[in-house]
């Protein structure tokens, strides 16, 4: 048995877990908000108990420290040595990593000549990883990156029609995001059919406040939404999805506005919110379309739209799919959309089941027994994916 954390970074933020493996048994789990900020939060959980306080935290060094007294004050741990592992999730890790790695001083100069293409999320993934291996010296330390498991992607479909220079040069190609979830569901799909990963053809929709499709063809991502950054792709919460970039240019000739002012626009005021008018939240949409709102109707007919397409496209790029798996807060949860989209691809095969979509936040089968294509809820876990490399790379570690 050995202990393992998982870790997600932000810019002022720490969310945690830590499991006992490779049972995989769930011992605590927390967040840390409000870093750098006047009255930061600390939230653990350690079975059906919560614990949480306010105080100034002014920065990762001394979240990690808090986390881990906490840990040994509720006896999840008895001491530091415990904890033998951990996994951190490292948003962008370019060309260079097709899958995770152990952390070590060349994967670090890696990761940190990738901060370009993620400028605001790298930054984050190193400063949570160095904080705890000053104070976890002595475990293993593992990144787990979100473009990993979409290096598998042919060059068709992740090149873009730009001058090659720009690529050659500068990097600029189709990335995508999500892929430590989407790799959750194939592999927790082949699981629950019995059947080897890499004769899995399923299409996988992370939905979300960020949302990526992925197409899955024996078991390696073939193309997903997301882009040379997490904006691309469908309609999400606060960011557009794709539109035309021409649209970029004549905003900035008619109103003067800058990049970081057309970067903000795109970000995070758009998608749900912008087109709405009342909120990034689905749940807010929901009830907005239940009240008659024309725009919250609208959002709604535009999201279901692009996933629509999004998921013929894939199922045409790959010549026919299994599955088509939902996951993620919206995917998960939101039963009319899942409902709307099943509709718009009967075309492809699929039959709805209506009771059976009758579910929120668990695994459910929701397609009709003679669809062709299955199409299932799996609520993802991209935390046991960090903490099963991490334990991965600790046993491998051990074996040699």
């Amino acid at each position: 048995m050995s202990i393992v954390m998982s870790v997600n970074a932000g810019s002022s933020s720490l969310k945690f877990q830590v499991f006992e493996m490779p049972s995989e048994k769930v011992l605590a789990k927390g967040l840390v908000e409000r870093i750098g900020l006047n009255d930061s939060v600390f939230s653990i959980k350690v079975g059906d108990e919560k614990f949480e306080e306010i105080s100034n935290i002014p920065d990762h060094s001394v979240a990690v420290q808090k986390l881990i007294d906490a840990l040994i004050e509720h006896g999840v741990v008895n001491r530091l040595e415990d904890i033998e592992a951990v996994g951190h999730r490292m948003v962008h890790g370019g060309e260079f990593y097709s899958d995770s790695v152990k952390a070590s001083d060349e994967a670090e100069e890696k990761f940190e000549a990738c901060i370009p293409l993620a400028p605001l999320h790298n930054p984050a993934g190193l400063v949570g990883y160095r904080s705890f291996k000053e104070a976890l010296p002595n475990a293993s330390h593992t990144f787990v990156f979100d473009t990993a498991f979409h290096q598998s992607m042919p060059e068709e479909n992740f090149i873009y029609p730009i001058p090659y220079k720009f690529y050659e040069e500068d990097h600029i190609r189709r990335y995508g995001m999500h892929g430590t979830s989407h790799k959750y569901l194939v592999e927790r799909l082949a699981e629950i059919e019995g059947k080897p990963v890499d004769k899995m053809n399923i299409i996988t929709c992370h939905l979300g406040n960020g949302a990526s499709i992925t197409a899955i063809k024996d078991g390696k991502s073939l193309k997903t939404s997301m882009g040379f950054t997490p904006l691309a792709g469908v309609m999400m919460g606060t960011r557009s999805g794709d539109i035309d970039p021409a649209i970029l240019i004549f905003l900035q000739n008619k109103y003067g506005y800058t990049a970081a002012e057309l970067d903000d626009i795109l970000n995070k005021q758009s998608g749900m919110l912008g087109l709405s008018g009342i909120s990034s939240d689905s749940r807010d949409i929901e009830d907005g379309i239940k009240a008659g709102n024309e725009r919250a109707i609208l959002t709604e007919k535009v999201y279901v739209n692009r996933i629509i397409e999004t998921i013929g496209g894939y199922f045409a790029l790959m010549g026919g799919c299994d599955a088509i798996v939902f996951a993620g807060g919206i995917g998960e949860n939101a039963i009319d959309i899942r409902e709307h989209v099943c509709e718009g691809i009967e075309c492809l095969g699929v039959k709805f089941d209506a009771a059976k979509n009758n579910v929120r936040g668990k695994e459910a089968l929701i397609s009709a027994p003679d669809s062709k294509i299955a199409v299932w809820v799996i609520p993802t876990n991209e935390e046991v994916m960090l903490a099963r490399d991490a334990y991965k790379d600790l046993t491998h570690g051990n074996d040699q």
